[in-house]
């Protein structure tokens, strides 16, 4: 995985009189996709290793170091054969969620997808995954033999790849991670939390409302819930509704983020329940879209209810903000599981979005020893973080490793 025994010098002096380099970056382009691939290209572009300057020097011609595309794009793979290129995958999901997806061919065979809220096993673990559901299953895709083809075709071409990076840490996944090595044939370079190693990100498609902070600022430590499903979600009118009058029975303060879009039939926030607004006061937001690392910084929030996308299930564990999971598909049901089940740093929603559960999960969380409990436990995953991003520690010497290799092609 490292340079087979030439030294960063060694490497600079060659790349300064041979060739100008460069990195070549494929995002998918949906927000989840797009922001730690932009963060990706942060990390090298500033890297201890200073990988741009090695791999920019001035020189006689300019050519490509190599290719580094989502997962998803996994027909880049034939492109970067026919042009010689190594051909680096990103994936924006955990080592965990890579890891059941390779089971969706035993999954669809088997007739996993297909068992309803009514059969026995709904409710039961997974044989072959035991540390998610048959519900979980039933969540990931609407379409099992689609989605199926699309995950094998991504393994399949991450295995002829060069190498793939992971936006995760290894402390917080083992011994899966372990796993993974085992069955990919390439080099894994897990490096995350990618969003920590420099500051927010400005890669939002949507505008920001960024005068939330000073409301914020105005709040007791702790006290609000802030709650967003991400930037592809959709519900439907009565799911609003309720989570709107779970929000106002609790009585406790709230930033919620309403996309546009959001609710189906919808331009915004018209169907809020009557006198809602009046009901809420002084003690509730409601914004379009939030710059939410800096929220879930912030030491006014107190919990964090979310559909459990990757980026965003990190961003809440970097910060120790424990979680309300209202997961909606592809790899959110596998996350929203780990979090509830596994860490026991939040709470699922396993009824969907019902009020009389909406309330007991935030007061759960908010309220009870029990939250305190996963407060402490989050923290520590926090600690955990911060000890792998400093030198020496997971992710850093990932990172040396990863920088080293591709200064190697």
């Amino acid at each position: 995985m490292g340079t087979n025994g030439r030294d960063v010098t060694t490497l600079r002096s060659t790349h300064q009189t041979e060739t100008r380099r460069r990195i070549v970056l494929f995002p998918l382009p949906f927000q989840g996709h797009i922001t730690p691939m932009l963060q990706l290209a942060s990390i090298l572009q500033f890297s201890r290793e200073c990988l741009a300057g090695l791999l920019l020097e001035d020189s006689i011609e300019d050519s490509v170091a190599c290719l580094i595309t989502d997962a998803a794009f996994y027909f880049t793979q034939a492109v970067a054969d026919a042009l010689k290129l190594h051909r680096l995958v990103l994936r924006t999901g955990s080592p965990v969620s890579a890891l059941v997806n390779g089971g969706l061919t035993i999954f669809s065979e088997k007739g996993y997808f297909n068992i309803k809220k009514e059969d026995p096993d709904y409710e039961a673990s997974v044989p072959e995954y035991p540390f998610i559901k048959f519900k979980d299953i039933a969540k990931i895709t609407p379409n099992p033999h689609g989605f199926r083809d699309l995950i094998t075709n991504i393994v399949r071409q991450t295995t002829l790849s060069s190498g793939i990076i992971w936006n995760s840490f290894k402390e917080l996944e083992e011994p899966k991670v372990e796993t993974i090595y085992q069955e990919l044939p390439i080099p894994s370079f897990i490096l995350g939390p990618f969003h920590k190693y420099s500051s927010a990100s400005s890669s939002s498609l949507i505008e920001q409302d960024r005068n939330i902070l000073g409301w914020l600022d105005t709040q007791a430590p702790k006290s609000v819930i802030y709650v967003s499903f991400g930037s592809l979600a959709h519900i439907t009118k009565s799911e609003f509704e309720e989570v709107a009058n779970g929000l106002v029975n609790t009585d406790l303060p709230f930033l919620w983020v309403v996309r546009p879009g959001l609710i189906a039939d919808t331009e915004w926030v018209e169907s809020l329940p009557e006198m809602f607004l009046e009901r809420v006061g002084d003690k509730g937001r409601i914004v379009k879209w939030s710059p939410q690392q800096d929220v879930l910084a912030h030491p006014a929030t107190g919990c964090f209810w979310t559909h459990n996308g990757w980026n965003s299930t990190m961003e809440s564990i970097c910060e120790g903000v424990p979680m309300i999971c209202s997961p909606y598909f592809s790899d959110q049901p596998i996350n929203a599981r780990f979090v509830s089940d596994i860490w026991k740093i939040g709470v699922l929603l396993e009824d969907g979005l019902q009020r009389v559960g909406i309330e007991m999960a935030l007061r759960r969380v908010m309220m009870d020893k029990e939250g305190e409990e996963m407060r402490e436990r989050i923290s520590c995953l926090k600690d955990k973080v911060n000890l792998s991003l400093k030198e020496g520690g997971s992710s850093h010497r990932s990172l040396v490793c990863l920088v080293k290799y591709i200064l190697s092609f």
